[in-house]
This record gives C-alpha cells, sequence and structure tokens, in this order.
C-alpha cells in the first residue's frame, strides 16, 4: 500500500488493516451463508428459522458494514469483499444449524486473533472497537447451540416435532437465548 498523507496520520497498522479487511470478507460470507440457509428453509417451509435466519443475515452484512467504516474511519483502506461461493442444498434442519454453529465458531476464533494482534502491536483503539464484537460473538455462539438444544430436547423424527423446532427457534429469535428453552439448557 502506497504511503499517503492520509495513511501516515493513521494509527492503524498494515497488519491490523489486512486482518480487518478479512474480516470484512469472513462478515460479508456469514451474511450470504445465512441468507443461503434462509432461502433453504423457506424452501422447506421451516417459516420461523428462515425468519430466524433472514434477520442474520442482515445483522452480519451490519457487522461488515461495521468493520468497512472503522477502517476507512481510523485512516485505512476498506476492501470490498470478494464474492465466494456459498452451499444452497442442506440434508435437514439440524444440518443448517449445525453449519451456524460452526460457522459462528471460526468467526470467533477470527474476532479473537485480531483482538491478538491488536493487544501485541498495542492498538488500543481497535482492541477497544473489537470489544463489542466479542461480546457479540458469545451470544451468536450460545443462541446457536440453543437451537441446537432444541433438536435434543423436543426430538427431530415427526413432522410435529419439526414444526415445534421451527416455532422454538422463532421464540429464541424474537426473545433472545435468555428465554425459558435457554435457561434450561
Amino acid at each position: 500500500m502506497p504511503i499517503t498523507k492520509k495513511r501516515l496520520q493513521s494509527s492503524l497498522g498494515a497488519e491490523v488493516e489486512e486482518m480487518l479487511n478479512q474480516q470484512v470478507q469472513l462478515e460479508d460470507q456469514s451474511s450470504q451463508y445465512y441468507l443461503s440457509f434462509a432461502s433453504w428453509c423457506e424452501t422447506q417451509g421451516y417459516v420461523k428459522a428462515a425468519e430466524f435466519l433472514y434477520e442474520h443475515a442482515e445483522e452480519e452484512r451490519q457487522h461488515m458494514l461495521k468493520f468497512f467504516k472503522y477502517i476507512n474511519a481510523v485512516g485505512g483502506h476498506a476492501k470490498a469483499a470478494e464474492i465466494t461461493p456459498v452451499p444452497y442444498d442442506f440434508e435437514s434442519l439440524r444440518q443448517v444449524f449445525e453449519m451456524v454453529l460452526e460457522h459462528e465458531i471460526k468467526v470467533t476464533k477470527a474476532i479473537n486473533e485480531i483482538v491478538d494482534c491488536c493487544f501485541q502491536n498495542k492498538d488500543f483503539s481497535t482492541f477497544q472497537f473489537l470489544q463489542w464484537f466479542v461480546a457479540e460473538q458469545r451470544e451468536e455462539e450460545e443462541t446457536a447451540r440453543t437451537i441446537l438444544d432444541a433438536f435434543d430436547i423436543i426430538g427431530e423424527d415427526s413432522p410435529q416435532g419439526l414444526w415445534m423446532i421451527d416455532q422454538e427457534i422463532g421464540r429464541i429469535g424474537a426473545e433472545g437465548v435468555d428465554s425459558d428453552m435457554g435457561d434450561q439448557a
């Protein structure tokens, strides 16, 4: 990256900027994954799960924009995410939410790597900016685990069980993980 006057006035180091731009990519990918998951759920009749996932697709897009705007605000250069392929077909509703949890853990690890890099580079401004994402990722993982618990508690071996799981996903989405189900899990 060429050194410009604006760049010289930035406290954002090149390594941290690169990691933040990688996170832009990951957050955009998360949004696309959630859209794909939502579309599949909608076509399968899982209305509440689809609503939950559509909302999360938008939430992930907003996360991406927070990173994007932060990078530019501190004198860096945010880069639009590359378009990457996403899966479109899934074997079951459970598989969708297993993939949600797996992806959220991946995002958590990426956030933690950036936090560690910021701390090592004494970039306390970016370190502070990332604290919101650290807490958000804990919530995202907890929500995914609570939904997966519903599969085991309710059972998915019947159409009625799957309907109840779909309803529970909608309730968790509306109330959050501090709901009755989350307290029991």
